[in-house]
Formats: C-alpha cells, sequence, structure tokens
C-alpha cells in the first residue's frame, strides 16, 4: 500500500486506443496535475518542478507512450528511482487491449495511429507498438486489459484499482457526445442540446470547444440556454439522491448535439460543476467528441 502522507506520481502508459486519456482524464477530475506525453527523461525534473511551486501539488500523473521523443523506455526504472528520492511514491499504470478490438476503435474513431507516420498498415502498427512498449510493460505496477470495458468502467476500474478517490457514494459521469455518431450505449439520461442556439455558427468560436472560456461566456449569456440548464439541474438534484438510495454504484447523464464539440461539452461541464460545488464525489466528465 502507498502510504497516504507521502506524495504520488501515476505513470500512464500502455497500448494506443487503450483508454490512457480516459485514464489522464479520470486523475485530473480527482485533483491530481496531469501532463501527457512528456520527455521521459524528464520525470525527474517536472516532479521536483510541480513539487516546489506555491500550490505544492502532492498528486502527479504523466502520460508516457510510444509518442515518447525517448528512444531507450528501458531507463524508465532509473528515472523513477530519481521520483522517489525526491519523496514520492510512484506508480506505472500500463493500458492494454487485444489487437482486434484496438483496429475496431480505430476503424469506429477514424483515428490515425501514432506511427502511421511511418507508412505502416495499421495491424503492423500495432505490432511495432507493442515491441517499443515491452519494457514498460514488464515493469509496470499495475496492467489494466479494457477490451471489454466501456468509458464509464474505465473510469470505475482507474479509481478503484488505484484506491484512490474512494467514496461511499454514487459516481455521476457527466459525458458529452455527437448525434451523428450515436448515443451513448451506457447513458443513463439523455439530454438533447440540439434546440440551443449553436456557436459552431459563430466564426470566432467554432474552433473551440465548451471548455474554452469565451465559449462559457457566449452560452451564460443567452437566456435559452440558462434555462435549459436550469430545469435539467432541478431534475438532476431531485432525482439523483434516489437513484443513490437505491445503492446505484455509477449513473451516467449524457448531452448530446450536432458536433458534440460546444453545447453538449458546456451543459457537461456545467453539470458537474454543479454537483462537485455541492459535496458530492465522484463527479466526472467525459467527452467524447474530444477525446
Amino acid at each position: 500500500m502507498t502510504d497516504a502522507a507521502r506524495p504520488l506520481l501515476i505513470v500512464v502508459s500502455g497500448m494506443s486506443g487503450s483508454g490512457k486519456s480516459v485514464a489522464l482524464n479520470t486523475l485530473e477530475d480527482l485533483d491530481f496535475f496531469c501532463t501527457d506525453n512528456l520527455p521521459a527523461e524528464l520525470l525527474p525534473r517536472f516532479v521536483r518542478s510541480v513539487a516546489s511551486d506555491q500550490r505544492g501539488r502532492r498528486r502527479l500523473a504523466v502520460g508516457i507512450d510510444v509518442r515518447n521523443r525517448t528512444p531507450d523506455l528501458s531507463r524508465i526504472p532509473e528515472w523513477l528511482s530519481e521520483v522517489g528520492a525526491l519523496g514520492f511514491d510512484h506508480k506505472l499504470v500500463y493500458f492494454d487491449t487485444r489487437d482486434e478490438v484496438l483496429l475496431k476503435r480505430y476503424s469506429d474513431t477514424r483515428r490515425k495511429h501514432p506511427l502511421s507516420h511511418e507508412g505502416l498498415p495499421l495491424a503492423d502498427a500495432i505490432r511495432l507498438e507493442r515491441e517499443r512498449m515491452r519494457p514498460l510493460l514488464g515493469i509496470a505496477d499495475l496492467v489494466m486489459d479494457t477490451s471489454e470495458m466501456n468509458v464509464h468502467q474505465m473510469r470505475r476500474q482507474v479509481i478503484t484499482a488505484l484506491g484512490i478517490g474512494a467514496h461511499q457514494g454514487m459516481s455521476v459521469l457527466f459525458e458529452s457526445f455527437a448525434y451523428k455518431r450515436g448515443v451513448p450505449a451506457d447513458a443513463d439520461f439523455v439530454f438533447d442540446a440540439r434546440a440551443l442556439p449553436n456557436p459552431h455558427w459563430n466564426s470566432r468560436l467554432r474552433p473551440l470547444s465548451g471548455r474554452d472560456q469565451a465559449v462559457r461566456e457566449h452560452l451564460d449569456g443567452d437566456p435559452v440556454v440558462g434555462d435549459f440548464a436550469t430545469q435539467v439541474t432541478a431534475f438532476l438534484d431531485t432525482w439523483l439522491p434516489r437513484f443513490e438510495a437505491e445503492t446505484r454504484s455509477y449513473l451516467t447523464v449524457a448531452f448530446g448535439c450536432t458536433g458534440g464539440r460546444h453545447r453538449s461539452v458546456y451543459l457537461a461541464e456545467r453539470l458537474a460543476a454543479h454537483f462537485r460545488d455541492r459535496g458530492r464525489e465522484g463527479v466526472l466528465t467525459f467527452h467524447r467528441e474530444l477525446e
């Protein structure tokens, strides 16, 4: 067990498409200071810098994977040893997924594999990635196979397997999505935001997302958006405690819009902030079209 009095660094690694970004987002929701694709040799310097700032952060997470510019990942134990000398406990969590599932995920999302620039077919890129990541798999403190997990199950597994953020109540995931890619299969409540004014038609806001301040201010100032958010908030304020009383472990609230970038993201973040401000633990967010 990790000594709760000692600060903690979690290194998130593994196969591309296996859920590493979901893990980092979950850790960020749990108040970890997170950064992705940090050059591995900078691990000790990063920990020293963040730990010494005025906020004195004690929970850090770093994503290190096949995109790393450091060619020799076998030196990770050496750098983690330096992190330990700085007073930090550390865990390396490796996310894995079966090849056939990775092939389907890339096909469904149409994302490019990080090694596609080497001119390899997807199946060959996955095989090469496994070879390059073998040093990290060999020293992992925890290996998580996400082949059969949806997003919510991945987040739940990160929390329970690492023993962090544990609480007695129900976990609530606020998710955004685009209707053109379908409604999330695990959503308990779905709210359609397509009737709200769309920032996509504002050329200044189009390249941004609902996480950005300019989009938030734009939507905050629209009374129609305010009415929608107020009514959904009142509904959830009433009904979430009743679901929790039925010993539900987790619940997903999904917001959909046309592109899944502006209105749905804004609403998911706004509702998550509302429940965090009310003291509810285990509040998470996931933006399907932004991941």
